[in-house]
């Protein structure tokens, strides 16, 4: 069997650490949830990350409290504050520092700088 070149062994690691990244920025996506009461605090939705509503919440009684145009633009602003507090959420997940992921090029000024030509693995075991 040929030995693989070291730059394809750098690109097909590159590519496995690339897959590794977008994996975990999908899952910090997906924990991101955001509940927001209404001004009356009697309807709560749920909304992911994407703006997207999953879940909502009515009160006991609320339907009967409200008209029904009292009760949708309570809905509405309920779900305007979480879809707000969402995407603040997400923007903060997405630009801490601390989550902020070495950059590639670093890592391959510091690769190239090595003298035992091995390929970086970036902390991951080769499959």
């Amino acid at each position: 069997m040929r030995e693989l070149h070291p730059d394809v062994r750098v690109g097909l690691s590159l590519a496995r650490e690339l897959r590794n990244r977008i994996a975990e920025m999908r899952e910090r996506t997906d924990a991101i949830v955001a509940r927001r009461p209404s001004p009356s605090g009697l309807v709560i939705p749920e909304v992911d990350a994407t703006g997207r509503l999953r879940d909502l919440y009515l009160a006991p009684g609320t339907c009967a409290r409200f008209g029904n145009q009292e009760l949708a633009a309570e809905i509405v602003a309920a779900i305007a504050e979480s879809t707000e507090d969402a995407r603040r959420q997400y923007n903060i997940a997405m630009n801490d520092p601390e989550n902020l992921p070495r950059p590639l090029s670093e890592i391959m000024r510091q690769w190239r700088g090595r003298s035992d030509g091995q390929p970086p693995n970036f902390g991951e075991t080769e499959q």
